[in-house]
């Protein structure tokens, strides 16, 4: 009775404050089975998904990302991306660079990645080939710990104080090495890959006792896939069309997604429609995208319209992602002097 008479008098910012400093404890001194941030856009932020779409475009390409889920929750989690990535054509190679951040609980926990990718292209036949990309990076946990509120701090009037006889920690800031690796089968207008993140799981905790208690972050197994549909070439007298549908898969942990959908594009403009799905039945959100491409410049904006028991308090999630595709007008020259195709597959227009 006590309980629930201090949870209701309890002020509703000290209340959100306190579940996340909760949330953040659990995850931090018991087994880790955290998911990764994973963009809705993902096929705008291809070197998050698998290191083998290094070097995928036809030219050198660079892109941000930027995400903001649930924003009724106290800006509960912003994630933060940025990638580079180019061919390198005569070793049949791709390169890449990533770097994204994530922040959970309005500055309570920060996660960044920086990592460099790196892929190698076998042609299997003129047309269909494989890429098998590897990651190698850091991965850094960093924990406000001042901004934590534990139970010994919470009045149910007067809300909470600075004084706690909760522990500090000793170290606030974790870092360690990242590998993952990835596959992937493709031709011209159809792709398929495999991807395994966090291959050494490396480990993220902060309070331990004994250094068995974690088995550290959860190996990320992905398989996605995708084909290129044009609907009508483009000239001078009429736009070019195209869809494209396509699927992800995700396991890591005890959390498994699917989502599934399709955009299609009209001379510069593009939308489309996914709908994201957890395996435990459990409806997540359903996707709704637009766009713009014009020359070397794409930029994509979607709304997360959440269908689960969270709908009604969570204020959906809102993403924008730009890319620059440079170098297209070498390409289209190199284009029209080739008969074969098989250099150029359509990964993500």
């Amino acid at each position: 009775m006590n309980s629930v008479i201090f949870t209701i008098a309890m002020p509703m910012r000290c209340l959100q404050v306190f579940s996340f400093s909760v949330l953040i404890l659990v995850s931090a001194t018991t087994i880790l089975s955290a998911q990764d941030p994973i963009f809705s856009q993902y096929y705008a932020t291809p070197l998050q998904i698998n290191p083998a779409f290094a070097g995928s475009a036809f030219a050198p390409r660079f892109g941000l990302g930027y995400r903001y889920q649930w924003g009724n929750l106290n800006r509960a989690y912003r994630t933060y991306a940025a990638f580079y990535e180019q061919r390198v054509e005569r070793l049949n190679s791709g390169l890449g660079f990533h770097l994204e951040g994530d922040d959970a609980g309005n500055g309570i926990l920060k996660t960044t990645r920086v990592s460099a990718h790196y892929s190698y292209r076998l042609m299997i036949t003129n047309v269909t080939g494989i890429k098998i990309g590897v990651e190698a990076g850091a991965y850094q946990a960093a924990l406000n710990w001042d901004k934590l509120v534990f139970p010994d701090q919470i009045d149910p009037i007067n809300g909470a104080s600075e004084l706690s006889q909760e522990q500090r920690p000793d170290q606030l800031t974790r870092t360690r090495l990242d590998l993952s690796s990835g596959m992937l089968l493709f031709s011209k207008n159809f792709w398929m890959g495999v991807a395994l993140k966090h291959l050494n799981t490396p480990n993220e905790t902060f309070l331990l006792v004994n250094n068995n208690l974690s088995n550290g972050l959860p190996i990320r197994y992905t398989v996605h896939g995708g084909m290129d549909i044009q609907l009508r070439e483009g000239n001078k007298k009429q736009s070019e069309a195209f869809i494209s549908p396509n699927f992800l898969f995700v396991s890591q942990g005890p959390y498994q997604q699917l989502n599934l959908g399709a955009y299609a594009g009209l001379g510069p403009f593009f939308a489309g429609l996914w709908y994201r799905h957890t395996v435990d039945q459990n409806g997540d959100a359903g996707i709704i995208l637009v766009g713009f491409k014009q020359g070397i410049y794409k930029l994509g904006l979607t709304y997360d319209a959440t269908t689960s028991r969270l709908s009604g308090i969570s204020g959906g999630t809102y993403e924008m992602t730009m890319s620059f595709l440079l170098d297209q007008d070498k390409y289209l020259q190199k284009k029209k002097k080739r008969a074969d195709t098989s250099e150029c597959p359509r990964f993500f227009r």
